[in-house]
């Protein structure tokens, strides 16, 4: 059954709840979750690239209400869009994953995980009764890989999304000067930070230090910090093509999209690979700040793929208007990944709930105000 849209009147928006998480965690936390890489250019272009997409309204048609319903690989979606994987999840939030998750499955809507979250995919898997999908790191060996790739499928995932957009960790300023780590490091500015923030380290306390969950069991024990980087950099160095892909492929059962799709090129491989669908995606601008916006590298994507797969995109999506945009814009579901947690990191086991419904009334209220009946038409409404 449906949740019904409610949402706290002391926090209406998404940069409300953005503030509030600036308020409430460290900024070594709050720096990694709203950051980009190098300039922050491309951080920038994606939502104000896609905030210049403009929408006709038409004012004096029948109009029979709205429906916000989607389907989405045979499963009928409340709407058109999703929780994106973000990594390191603990860290900004305690226990975010489960808290987001526990929230996108009353409201029936996707959740992935990351591969590099601070839960499990067994964990994530019985919270959303086997509904969420899970984004899948390459790894560098192929037996980890396979290993990674069954747990998923004896999880029940129904979607394995595969990350294309890494071949090389980002470049990003502000978590080298914070000395970002997993689990943070305690330096003195750290801990003045953390000590700023009671409420944040108090769950950290309850719920321990976070980890990655999913990878634990393949690591080698009592690394240090320095060992710990050394060893993510290996177990998921190399770019993803065709050879790495078919093995993948050839394993999988269920749904197989491609995440971090950003030209007609590499849209037009996915589709010989035997993908499902497509992310388009530049990583939320954290990985290349001279690439083009994610909403320039959707649009012509979309009008040569959209009829041939399913084609979706993130990056740069705030609101409720911002996935209007983002549909009008030819793609068939939005994923957000900034936006739901700025609202765990603001309200806690509250935020997913309070997100969901806050991007749903905004959704709702342009579809009436444009007389789109249906997310699937909002493409005649695009300028």
């Amino acid at each position: 059954m449906a949740v019904q849209p409610t949402y706290k009147s002391s926090h209406p928006g998404i940069d409300d709840l953005r503030e509030q998480a600036k308020r409430n965690i460290p900024r070594f936390a709050f720096e990694y979750l709203d950051g980009g890489c190098n300039e922050d250019v491309n951080l920038i272009k994606n939502t104000t690239e896609l905030r210049s997409v403009e929408l006709k309204p038409y004012y004096l048609q029948n109009f029979g209400g709205t429906d916000m319903r989607t389907e989405l690989f045979g499963h009928v979606y409340d709407a058109p869009f999703g929780i994106a994987p973000v990594g390191l999840q603990g860290l900004i939030w305690p226990n975010s994953p489960e808290i987001l998750a526990r929230a996108a499955h009353r409201h029936n809507v996707p959740f992935i995980l990351s591969t590099v979250s601070t839960s499990s995919i067994e964990r994530i898997s019985e919270i959303t009764e086997g509904k969420a999908w899970f984004q899948l790191y390459h790894p560098a060996e192929p037996a980890i890989r396979d290993h990674v790739v069954q747990r998923a499928a004896t999880a029940g995932c129904p979607v394995l999304v595969l990350l294309s957009d890494v071949p090389s960790f980002g470049f990003r300023p502000r978590d080298i000067r914070n000395g970002l780590a997993m689990p943070p490091r305690m330096t003195a500015k750290n801990i003045m930070q953390i000590m700023g923030k009671p409420g944040w380290a108090l769950r950290t306390l309850i719920h321990g230090q976070p980890h990655f969950a999913t990878m634990k069991q393949y690591m080698p024990k009592g690394m240090s910090m320095k060992q710990l980087g050394a060893y993510m950099n290996k177990t998921f160095s190399g770019r993803m093509n065709a050879d790495r892909i078919a093995p993948i492929r050839d394993q999988w059962k269920g749904k197989l999209v491609l995440k971090g799709v950003a030209s007609e090129e590499d849209a037009e491989m996915a589709l010989r690979l035997g993908f499902d669908g497509i992310i388009v995606s530049n990583h939320g601008g954290r990985q290349l700040d001279a690439g083009q916006s994610a909403i320039r590298s959707l649009e012509p994507i979309a009008a040569k793929f959209s009829n041939k797969m399913t084609v979706m995109m993130d990056s740069g999506i705030r609101s409720g208007p911002d996935i209007a945009r983002t549909l009008a814009s030819g793609a068939h579901f939005a994923f957000l990944g900034r936006t739901f947690m700025y609202g765990v990191a603001a309200l806690g086991n509250e935020g997913g709930d309070h997100t969901i419904s806050i991007l749903k009334v905004q959704l709702q209220q342009v579809m009436e105000q444009i007389c789109c009946a249906h997310t699937s038409a909002f493409t005649k409404h695009k300028i």
